[in-house]
């Protein structure tokens, strides 16, 4: 198994990188945003992404987005093909991509938005933080982005200022050191929160729901 930076070479994976994270998110019926082979290759291109194959078989991905004139960016993507999960793979993805970014964009802040506890486990064992949406970037390219999701109702219901997805950042003015440490992390307070978000929103939407 090899985790890489990819670049053009890997353009031939970039319709399976799409229909593995759709399946995904239907399998685990989250939101998340779609994406094309087109935006994907882009990103390969640009040296904006990392793939794990074994051999010349798809195993996994994630990818670099700028934002807010490279003020902030975010570790997007990521996917593990059905192959090779629950054998720690993501974890691999996630630490290559976050380090990537940091050489890349060193003085950016990263962040992301997930309603995945492995996920947010992940993010805070790197240092990312929980943070409040508006202190995440204002560039509406961005948010944009979630149109696709079927949370995105939510998301405008609250002016962007949350929704199911919890933020996450993390910043290098307030990092202890370059390098990540272990940190706390208690699944059992994400899980509340997630539950918590969800019961909130799911009540707003049986509130409005026509009588009949």
């Amino acid at each position: 198994m090899k985790i890489v930076i990819a670049d053009k070479s890997h353009s031939i994976y970039a319709e399976t990188i799409c229909n593995t994270i759709a399946d995904a998110a239907q399998v685990r019926g989250t939101g998340i945003a779609k994406r094309k082979p087109e935006y994907i290759v882009t990103k390969m291109e640009n040296g904006n992404a990392v793939i794990a194959l074994e051999g010349d078989k798809f195993a996994g991905f994630c990818y670099i987005e700028a934002w807010s004139h490279g003020k902030f960016v975010a570790n997007s993507g990521l996917i593990v093909h059905p192959d090779f999960r629950n054998l720690g793979l993501a974890k691999k993805i996630k630490k290559v991509i976050f380090e990537h970014s940091r050489t890349k964009y060193p003085n950016s802040k990263i962040f992301g938005i997930t309603t995945g506890l492995a996920v947010m486990k992940m993010n805070s064992e790197l240092g990312y933080k929980p943070v409040t949406f508006s202190e995440l970037t204002d560039d509406q390219s961005f948010w944009k982005g979630c149109q696709t999701c079927k949370n995105f109702d939510v998301l405008t219901r609250t002016e962007q200022k949350m929704c199911l997805c919890t933020g996450m950042l993390y910043d290098p003015n307030k990092a202890e050191d370059s390098k990540p440490k272990e940190h706390n992390y208690d699944n059992k307070a994400w899980t509340r929160l997630k539950n918590l978000k969800q019961s909130m929103f799911l009540k707003k939407d049986k509130k409005n729901e026509p009588s009949n």
